[in-house]
């Protein structure tokens, strides 16, 4: 009866296991298909410079024309998936074409000559972050895939840091232009956005089923301790790659009271959800995790997660 039931739940996991496969096919082609089709919004001003005398990047931005075209384009792409997929599967769609749209338009700003050619990379690595987190997701950990993984909504912090960015930008571009003009220093906050975004995605990548974007309180017989690769290193590199990048986004912007408090914020996150994470982490795995504690650093500074003592 023992060995019965036992052969029935590896079964019915088997079973689980093929169904988030397909899901995984499905999902994750569909938002790949759809990224690509929101970003040949880039495509547009091309084919418009074929026909034209003006600079295709600042007829693009500037001109009503450009406008009206990339309206059209927006409005035309929804409703191909609108008509192709429906219910859960247009949700990701939908949002995997708004992301693409977005990059492929940060990549056109970026192009431009102008004080908002930074705002083009902070749209192009924003964009990148959300779709690149489905789409590994998607990848590493089927069962765990749902529209949560673009992150978009992932709090209500999170959203007014972002406006709080954006506002920033926009206030100094109009007072303080020159502000802006750092290119070296934006430069610096790129490599920042992309060292950090590889970091996050190694983790990712050499976790596997057992990385998941909420805190575990509870241990899956999947899940083991993983301390090769980039967890050789830092016990938390998702978290400090995240870390990074955050911040790396309002230097990009040349943003100096976003860059603060973007500092401040996260660290004080991190800090919180590390805790949080060690708790679990050392009921689910013991000494064995205790051992490698002591061994590998948080990587984030002046954070050394949970202590035990007294």
């Amino acid at each position: 009866m023992v060995v019965a039931l036992r052969n029935l739940a590896m079964f019915r996991e088997t079973a689980l296991s093929n169904m988030a496969g397909s899901k995984t096919v499905l999902e994750g082609r569909v938002s790949i298909k759809s990224f690509i089709l929101g970003f040949c919004v880039i495509l547009i001003p091309i084919i418009s410079s074929l026909t034209s005398h003006v600079s295709w990047v600042s007829d693009y931005l500037t001109g009503a024309g450009g406008k009206v075209t990339i309206a059209v384009y927006l409005v035309v792409i929804n409703s191909f998936l609108l008509v192709v997929y429906k219910g859960p599967i247009y949700k990701v769609a939908v949002r995997a074409c708004f992301l693409g749209f977005t990059f492929g338009c940060g990549l056109l700003i970026s192009l431009s000559q102008t004080t908002w050619t930074h705002f083009g990379w902070y749209m192009c690595s924003l964009s990148f972050f959300h779709y690149s987190e489905y789409l590994v997701t998607a990848m590493i950990n089927p069962q765990s895939l749902s529209l949560d993984s673009f992150l978009l909504n992932h709090s209500l912090e999170y959203n007014v840091a972002a406006l709080s960015s954006w506002l920033e930008f926009t206030v100094e571009v109009l007072l303080v232009p020159e502000l802006k003009q750092w290119r070296w220093l934006s430069l610096m906050g790129l490599l920042m956005v992309v060292c950090g975004e590889c970091l996050r995605k190694s983790a990712m990548l050499t976790a596997g089923s057992n990385f998941n974007h909420i805190v575990q309180n509870e241990k899956a017989q999947s899940h083991v301790l993983v301390t090769t690769g980039v967890y050789s290193c830092f016990r938390h590199p998702s978290y400090v790659g995240w870390f990074y990048w955050s911040i790396g986004t309002q230097v990009v912007l040349c943003n100096p009271v976003c860059v603060l408090g973007y500092t401040l914020a996260s660290w004080r996150f991190f800090r919180e959800r590390i805790e949080e994470e060690e708790m679990s982490l050392i009921l689910f795995f013991g000494p064995e995790y205790l051992e490698y504690k002591q061994k590998v650093p948080t990587g984030l500074p002046f954070i050394q997660g949970m202590c035990l003592e007294p």
